[in-house]
């Protein structure tokens, strides 16, 4: 009865955190990372803010352009737990800001006011990453009413949308620690039966194809297309020529874990082109533009696969009479690298053993978080990490409308992170007792 009253009382301990950073939302991230700082600061942490410039951020295995990346400073929380010096650290975060509110109208739930309904929890950002961002405070709360010696033990609430960069900024000024847990739900209908613990890398690219108008003042280009170039048809050849690129990658470049879900390790879409207009038909233009995209497993690095591209797109434009005097360009403007963490490592057993005492399943690892966060610690600082996430979704950033998690599958999130960072703090090292 006592265990039951405790855990009721943890559950509405967590909700009630959960609402409340879904309130302070309402007036933006510096609202909830203020709200943060003073739960960490109540709890016995010692907390700091950092501010920073994420284009000044010395990032490994990453780059976006400016158009993609994020401007201006930004503020990041670090809560500090100190521990025996002797026995693992542990570095949990997430992120606080979320997209900007926009939209609000189409939402049947108000986006501020932590609404439940049939067991979910309706939130503006709750589940990209405001939950994360409750879990890992909750477990710090929690590591400070234990009695139980353990290591150090820190969260991070860091930006990271459009490549703040907030946790890679905090590693690169000297945040250590021996394992790394990133706190984030996800839209694959899984929730707390899976871990987080491989990411591929993603490159995004444009190119440029230039053709040649026609020799006509004739506002009307039909009649003498057949004297000019259109850069459609040319950028048709590059586009072949991807595709053929990213046939013979994928027979080429293998990781069983991916495969194993989507019978490839490796994929690369045209994703949209633009060229002219859809209401002037009879005209053509100089340019097609073609956005693009490239999914490659860890182990794999950026420079060897833009190597690949600008090759295929190079080999192309030198088969064809035009395209060899008149050069596509490929512009990149944005990537990061792959990472993974093996199933039999200490930090990924000790996650398999509390999620499996939690909730009374066995998790597996879902390997296709593309761009996921973990790589962060492992690129930017070589710690392992493996990421943790409840069930949500409707996502704000994928312009859904009224946005949730699970609350019981929350709550499940919430002491699962208690449970690994007490184990891995506590010197478990994966056998999870």
């Amino acid at each position: 009865m006592t265990e039951t009253l405790e855990k009721s009382t943890d559950a509405a301990r967590a909700t009630a955190l959960l609402r409340d950073l879904v309130a302070a939302q309402r007036e933006g991230e510096a609202a909830v990372q203020a709200l943060i700082s003073t739960r960490l600061t109540d709890s016995g942490c010692s907390v700091r803010a950092v501010d920073y410039e994420p284009a000044t951020v010395p990032v490994r295995g990453e780059f976006a352009s400016q158009e993609a990346g994020s401007t201006g400073q930004r503020r990041a929380i670090i809560g500090e737990l100190p521990g025996d010096p002797d026995l693992p650290s542990l570095l949990m975060f997430a992120h606080p800001d979320g997209e900007p509110v926009a939209g609000t109208e189409r939402w049947t739930h108000d986006p501020f006011g932590g609404e439940v309904e049939n067991g979910r929890l309706y939130g503006w950002g709750i589940a990209d990453d405001l939950a994360g961002c409750a879990a890992a405070v909750l477990a710090l709360e929690a590591l400070a009413r234990s009695p139980v010696p353990m290591g150090r033990a820190v969260f991070a609430s860091t930006p990271s949308k459009r490549y703040a960069r907030g946790v890679a900024a905090l590693l690169h000024q000297g945040l250590q620690a021996d394992a790394s847990l990133y706190l984030h739900p996800a839209e694959s209908g899984v929730g707390m039966r899976e871990i987080k613990a491989v990411a591929s890398g993603q490159l995004e690219f444009a190119i440029t194809v230039t053709g040649r108008l026609p020799d006509t003042t004739e506002p009307g280009h039909t009649a003498f297309s057949h004297l000019g170039v259109n850069p459609l048809d040319k950028a048709l050849v590059i586009r072949d020529a991807l595709m053929a690129l990213a046939e013979a990658r994928a027979a080429r470049i293998r990781h069983p874990l991916i495969e194993a879900v989507v019978g490839r390790a490796t994929n690369l879409h045209v994703s949209n082109m633009k060229c002219g207009e859809m209401r002037r038909f009879s005209k053509l233009v100089e340019t097609c533009e073609m956005g693009c995209a490239l999914s490659f497993p860890p182990g794999e690095t950026m420079d060897e696969v833009r190597a690949e591209v600008e090759a295929a797109v190079a080999a192309a434009a030198d088969a064809d009479p035009f395209l060899s005097t008149h050069r596509p360009v490929v512009t990149w403007r944005s990537g990061v690298t792959g990472a993974e963490v093996p199933q039999d490592h200490p930090l990924y057993l000790t996650t398999h053993a509390a999620v499996r005492a939690v909730t009374g399943d066995a998790p597996h690892v879902n390997p296709m978080h593309t761009s996921s966060d973990i790589r962060n610690p492992m690129i930017e600082a070589g710690i392992a990490c493996v990421g943790l996430g409840c069930l949500g979704g409707d996502l704000s950033q994928n312009d859904c409308h009224d946005e949730w998690v699970d609350l019981d599958d929350f709550h499940k999130m919430v002491a699962v992170t208690a449970r690994v960072a007490r184990d891995w703090c506590g010197g478990a090292r994966g056998d999870g007792s």
